[in-house]
């Protein structure tokens, strides 16, 4: 529903509505009380306009002058936001920490990264196990059941984007601090996430794609 817009004529006309009646409160453009109202109305006009552009600047997805305001809010900036973070990446960071409800599932953290701005996959791994296994597979101990990895793009761009953006940002930054920082701190703390960015490179194929783990 559109926020509705109300003139100077429109609130004198409502603050009349509101006064008694008789000869002694005249209506008229040129009394003495309608010229009195007329300097109380504008600043009304004013409250208005300026309500209309804090709908949007309360909510975290679209806010600039509040956004600070939701950071202190949610114990950010932290280390996790790196050093010179965009605003839409601010704005990311302040819904994710928001809507994260808490979880340990693949899908929970898939979500949560999602929510950040980072397309993931989860690769949860097992102990060798004679008769389960295949020739090539590699041979992992007890101690493989407690790891499990992000895989991730190697620098996910976040591209400069009207209406979203600032003046003096960079058109576009890469980078995958954030992701690793926040996947890291919700980890379970009796296993190890290891990060795995997927790095393209040209071969004789034409294209492919290759899995570097941190």
């Amino acid at each position: 529903m559109p926020v509705p817009t109300y003139s100077t004529e429109q609130f004198s006309a409502g603050i009349k509505r509101t006064m008694p009646t008789g000869r002694a409160w005249p209506r008229g453009l040129d009394t003495a009380i309608s010229k009195i109202i007329a300097i109380f109305t504008p600043a009304s006009v004013k409250v208005i306009s300026t309500g209309k552009i804090f709908i949007g600047d309360v909510f975290p997805a679209s806010t600039v002058s509040m956004l600070s305001e939701w950071e202190s809010t949610l114990g950010l900036p932290d280390p996790c936001a790196g050093r010179s973070p965009t605003l839409e990446q601010r704005r990311s960071q302040v819904v994710a920490r928001l809507t994260d409800s808490g979880g340990s599932s693949i899908a929970y953290y898939s979500g949560f990264a999602l929510s950040l701005g980072y397309p993931i996959a989860i690769t949860e791994y097992a102990p060798a196990r004679a008769g389960l296994m295949r020739a090539g597979e590699p041979v992992r101990g007890e101690a493989w059941v407690y790891a499990w990895t992000v895989s991730a793009p190697g620098y996910t761009p976040v591209a400069f984007r009207a209406g979203q953006s600032c003046a003096g940002e960079p058109l576009q930054t890469w980078g995958n601090d954030v992701l690793k920082c926040e996947i890291t701190a919700r980890a379970p703390a009796h296993t190890v996430v290891r990060f795995g960015y997927v790095a393209p490179f040209l071969n004789d194929s034409g294209g492919d794609s290759e899995l570097m783990v941190y």
